[in-house]
Order: C-alpha cells, then sequence, then structure tokens
C-alpha cells in the first residue's frame, strides 16, 4: 500500500453492505455452506462491516471475522457483536498461528481476493486454519470472454477496471485462475457456482473447494 491517504471502510450500514446485490451474494454462501453442513466454526476473511459473520451468527455458527479495516471492525463489533467476535489483522499466512492451525471447519471470504497483491497469502491463510476436511468458499467478481467482449464493446473497460478507485480491484479472476490458485494451495474437490445477470455475463462467481 502506497502512503498515501487513508481509505475508510465504505459500508457502514448492516442492512446493506454493498448494495441489494451484496445482501443476496451474501444469502447465497449462507445457504451454501448450510446445506453441506460442515461443522459450526467458521471464519471469515475480509469481514468487512461483518454483515456475512453477524448472518451466519444468526444461523447458529460459531463465526470469527478478521479484517485489516480498523474501520470496518469498528462497525461489524458495532452492529454484530452479538453474535460473532471480530479481530483487526492484515490477512496474511503468518496470521494462522494467532487465528489457530486446524481450528476452522469453513473459511468464507466474499469479493476480497481480487484487492489483494498476494491473493494467494489468503487461499494459504485458509488452508493452514481450515480442519482436514474443512470448506473453503470464495467469491469474487466474475470474468470470462464474453463478458470481457462485452465491456469492451460498450466501451466500459476504464469504468470496469475502475484505476482511480483507491484500495480496488487489482487481480481480475476467471474461473480457470481461481481454480488454479486454489488448487495451488493444495485444495481439491473444487466446484464452482455463479451470481448475479444472465449466464456467461454473470456478476460474481462462488468456489467451494475441500481441505483433503
Amino acid at each position: 500500500m502506497s502512503a498515501g491517504r487513508r481509505v475508510e471502510y465504505r459500508y457502514r450500514d448492516s442492512e446493506n453492505p454493498s448494495g441489494a446485490s451484496g445482501v443476496r451474494l451474501s444469502s447465497l454462501i449462507v445457504r451454501l455452506v448450510e446445506a453441506r453442513r460442515p461443522g459450526k466454526r467458521i471464519c471469515e476473511l475480509g469481514c468487512g462491516n461483518g454483515y456475512l459473520s453477524g448472518l451466519l451468527g444468526e444461523r447458529g455458527f460459531d463465526v470469527l471475522g478478521v479484517d485489516a479495516s480498523e474501520s470496518g471492525v469498528e462497525i461489524a463489533k458495532e452492529q454484530h457483536a452479538s453474535t460473532a467476535v471480530f479481530l483487526c489483522r492484515s490477512i496474511e499466512p503468518g496470521l494462522a498461528a494467532e487465528l489457530g492451525r486446524a481450528r476452522f471447519d469453513v473459511v468464507v471470504s466474499s469479493e476480497v481476493i481480487e484487492h489483494l497483491y498476494r491473493p494467494g497469502d489468503l487461499v494459504d491463510l485458509a488452508f493452514d486454519v481450515l480442519r482436514p476436511g474443512g470448506l473453503l468458499v470464495l467469491t469474487t467478481p466474475y470474468h470470462g470472454y464474453l463478458k470481457n467482449l462485452v465491456i469492451a464493446a460498450l466501451g466500459r473497460f476504464d469504468a470496469h477496471v475502475s484505476p482511480l478507485w483507491d484500495g480496488g480491484h487489482i487481480k481480475f479472476f476467471s474461473p480457470r485462475t481461481l481454480s488454479a490458485l486454489v488448487a495451488g494451495s493444495r485444495f481439491g474437490a473444487i466446484e464452482f457456482a455463479y451470481f448475479g445477470r444472465a449466464p456467461w455475463l454473470w456478476k460474481s462467481m462462488v468456489c467451494v473447494a475441500r481441505k483433503p
């Protein structure tokens, strides 16, 4: 990160973490986790204002939310302290010792990995803190040939990659590249679900994988 002005967390409203789309995506993640009955202990990496962690806590899960944003964690503690625990830390592999190796049944991370210079750090950390057989649920904006072609044809490339957005997206994943990243961290049984818009123009993709 540069030494420029501090970037504060953008989404204060606990009922509207990133618009109606963010609410629907969070609900999809909860359904995917509940359908697999993976266990009770969940870690959310990049919890933001705690909306998803709080939602999972309300469904009876034991949730720890982690985020590097002081303002995000402050909001999370204000609004969701009754359903989840929150920790302000940067996402890096060395954090595994503090969180507890092989401690969690599930790691979730929603719309975070595209902001990281080293996205493998998040996946490696998830692997380290998951128990054997544990579940990773990872979402990020979808990119594929047709969607990229449509964006370019409509003259929306500059708006889509948002180079002037401080703290914005710096990684743009396709299912192939996200699969390679997750498999490279030793996860297996990789599956994908898709969210928002029309087929092949999806807004986001959800990668679900298991630690052997």
